[in-house]
């Protein structure tokens, strides 16, 4: 059976975070912030906390190196109830989630962009046209799919650097921006507006830990996946400085205050009505290897969870090259659910959460694994430790609390469907 290559997965972790989170928070986060620093770093802060993230499951993916991320993380650690409730969360939440709104953006930046007014029916039937053709393909062979993945992150990655440099370059006027710290951020940076939109941010870095869904499938896993996950999210991490700047340094910041197409915003300040256009056309298109991406390391949770339960088997089978292809389909059945039923601010809130969620109880799972198998063979320990994890656990349990007092809605509507898949677990005991 082939494996993924160490480029397809690093593709695949670049591919997952760039995409919905960075081309859409900003207009959200004006509305409470005003500081170029601080907006600044928000970014900053939010890819300190994935990459001690990333460095963190980095151990616990070489020490355990099975496909299905978090799911096969907790149920080892803690308990299978515990490891099934974070797949239920992946599966219904974490991936497919995501993936609507990203072909969501996809389609709302496209229609406008062409046509310069919003069509929302026809922004839903393009949304669920993209899902189907990327669950086509990746319901294939392993070969189209990583070759696929591959090409769509270089392009995603060369096209956002080309764009940062083009609107520094020809835009006509750089905007009154004061990147420099100023007296009053410290009262900005530990305000609960400061947090709650880490939650924004937290969100767009979601997918850091895309390899340890695919780790099971990777060459010499053990070996390679700390340093895919680490050079993944550093990577992101510098290109979401970048693009930040840029929005904030071209467009004025009342443009983009609340708005979802903050790079069509931002690229028609910079380059003009037409250059604009084309340009957030370019952005748009990006937007397909996010969905991409998602379609490819999802479907591996369910792929996993139907192996253990026999009730779900379904879901574990795989075609001829070992792909899943009836996790995919169902995966991509629920993504074009949420596009068909769902409002965009409230659902990124609610899975920024409910993602935060479940990676701070994988983070502290690193601390309950070397008091109880000390033993257990660790290629790669966590770098600092235990300081890195802390900082996560510290910066993400500070975030997860303001979300929870400010948009007690979408926090407990997430404890819900946490509750709902302890029901499930219940209904379905493994091995059955």
């Amino acid at each position: 059976m082939s494996k993924f290559r160490y480029t397809t997965v690093t593709s695949v972790v670049i591919a997952n975070m760039v995409g919905t989170g960075v081309f859409t928070s900003l207009g959200f986060q004006l509305l409470e912030i005003r500081s170029g620093f601080a907006l600044l770093m928000l970014w900053a802060v939010g890819g300190r906390i994935a990459l001690c993230g990333a460095m963190t499951y980095a151990e616990l993916g070489a020490a355990m190196p099975r496909s299905g991320g978090e799911y096969n993380f907790l149920t080892r650690i803690y308990h299978p109830a515990i490891g099934f409730v974070s797949g239920w969360v992946s599966a219904t939440v974490g991936f497919a989630g995501p993936t609507a709104l990203a072909a969501m953006t996809f389609a709302a930046y496209s229609t406008s962009i062409l046509s310069g007014e919003s069509h929302p029916w026809l922004q839903k039937l393009l949304a669920c046209a993209l899902i189907i053709i990327l669950t086509f393909v990746h319901s294939s062979t392993r070969r189209n799919s990583g070759a696929l993945q591959v090409i769509f992150t270089v392009a995603k990655v060369g096209i956002i650097i080309a764009f940062c440099t083009a609107a520094l370059l020809l835009a006509d006027t750089a905007q009154s921006v004061q990147f420099a710290p100023a007296t009053d951020d410290i009262d900005v940076l530990t305000s609960s507006a400061f947090a709650v939109s880490l939650i924004y941010v937290s969100y767009a870095f979601t997918g850091w830990n895309a390899a340890t869904y695919l780790s099971g499938e990777l060459e010499n896993a053990q070996r390679t996946l700390p340093w895919i996950l680490i050079i993944g999210t550093l990577v992101v991490m510098i290109l979401y400085l970048a693009l930040n700047f840029v929005f904030l340094t071209v467009a004025p910041m009342q443009a983009m205050t609340g708005q979802v197409e903050v790079g069509y915003i931002a690229a028609d300040a910079a380059f003009g009505e037409t250059g604009g256009r084309f340009a957030g056309l370019v952005l748009s298109l990006l937007l397909i290897s996010t969905v991409s991406a998602m379609t490819v390391a999802g479907p591996r949770v369910l792929q996993v969870i139907g192996q253990d339960f026999q009730t779900l088997r379904l879901l574990g089978r795989t075609n001829s090259d070992g792909v899943p292809a009836s996790a995919i389909l169902f995966q991509s059945s629920l993504a074009i659910l949420f596009i068909l039923t769902s409002s965009f601010e409230a659902v990124l809130v609610f899975a920024g959460f409910i993602l935060a969620l479940n990676s701070f109880v994988t983070v502290l799972g690193v601390f309950v694994l070397r008091v109880r198998q000390p033993e257990l063979p660790r290629p790669y320990r966590t770098f600092a430790y235990p300081l890195t994890p802390l900082i996560y656990l510290a910066l993400t349990g500070w975030t997860l609390a303001f979300v929870l007092i400010n948009r007690p809605v979408e926090a407990l509507f997430a404890l819900g469907v946490i509750a709902v898949g302890l029901v499930f677990y219940a209904l379905f005991p493994k091995g059955v």
